[in-house]
């Protein structure tokens, strides 16, 4: 069979059927994350579909404000020094918060957002499952002139799930540098992130009359170690519980009247639910605005 000259028929044709092959293999490929329209929202949430990622701007992001938060005030104090100092272009920490469920951790976030968005602060929603893409969203970010909080909401990492690795190189940077403008928080039930197991206290060393513990439980607690800023929360006592009821009762209408008589109502509630937290205080408020006359909840 004679070679294909340069100018000869069969060439045309197996480069005309090589270019068509390549361009459905493009149409494959997943497609660069696009740059969002920045001025459109405060708050983005990272989305993926068929393998592509981009974000999605939050038409209506959560109002609530720092003084909503009662009785979390040192942890409230802490947070909002550590975000002045990143709005500010100062040194700033990435922020673990860990603790009781429903005692303000998501929330504190959200209004410390609310609270800094008119100086350039924007937040980035990111679930757990797409940790893996966090490089790809920090390249989106890099060099923006706008301060960008990556949220993680109810961190954890179960046996054998590997996404925590791309959320340790972008705490602490691989060969590049984390971007200046960048910071993580995250909301955890665990302080570690991830579980332990009694049996890993079997690979504890003993060198020089010195106690080294095994490698399993280093991997986990390096993870959380990467956090420079650590705030926990604790239940509630009663009487920040009833406080925090009655802050949001007279947020939806309630009359000072109403929400005394209503103390008992209010225990009872989280009796039930096996729990005094914020986030039950404000579901009693809004059942107790409910059942009042002419109040909208």
């Amino acid at each position: 069979m004679p070679a294909a000259t340069p100018d000869s028929p069969a060439l045309e044709r197996l480069l005309t059927r090589a270019e068509a092959l390549l361009g459905r293999l493009e149409g494959l490929l997943p497609r660069p994350a696009p740059s969002p329209a920045w001025c459109d929202a405060i708050a983005f949430r990272w989305r993926k579909q068929q393998g592509r990622g981009w974000l999605q701007p939050i038409r209506r992001p959560h109002t609530i404000r720092l003084g909503d938060l009662e009785t979390i005030d040192d942890q409230k104090a802490r947070i909002v020094a550590n975000t002045e100092q990143f709005v500010a272009g100062r040194g700033a920490n990435n922020v673990l918060l860990t603790g009781s469920r429903g005692c303000g951790k998501s929330s504190l976030v959200k209004a410390v957002l609310n609270a800094y968005a008119e100086r350039g602060l924007r937040l980035i929603e990111v679930d757990k499952d797409d940790l893996i893409d966090l490089p790809e969203i920090v390249d989106l970010l890099d060099r923006r002139p706008e301060r960008f909080i990556i949220f993680c909401d109810d961190l954890s990492f179960e046996a054998g799930e590997t996404a925590y690795k791309a959320l340790k190189s972008v705490l602490d940077g691989s060969v590049a540098a984390p971007p200046e403008n960048v910071l993580i928080y995250a909301t955890s039930n665990r302080r570690h992130l991830m579980p332990e197991y009694f049996a890993e206290n079997l690979d504890t060393k003993r060198v020089d009359d010195e106690i080294h513990p095994g490698e399993a439980v280093e991997e986990k607690i390096s993870l959380s170690e990467r956090f420079g800023l650590w705030i926990s929360f604790y239940p509630f006592s009663q009487d920040d519980y009833l406080a925090v009821v009655g802050h949001w009762a007279r947020q939806f209408g309630v009359s000072e009247a109403v929400i005394a008589a209503s103390e008992r109502d209010a225990l009872n509630w989280a009796l039930g639910r096996g729990s005094r937290s914020g986030r039950v205080a404000w579901q009693f408020a809004r059942d107790l605005a409910g059942h009042q006359t002419g109040t909208a909840a």
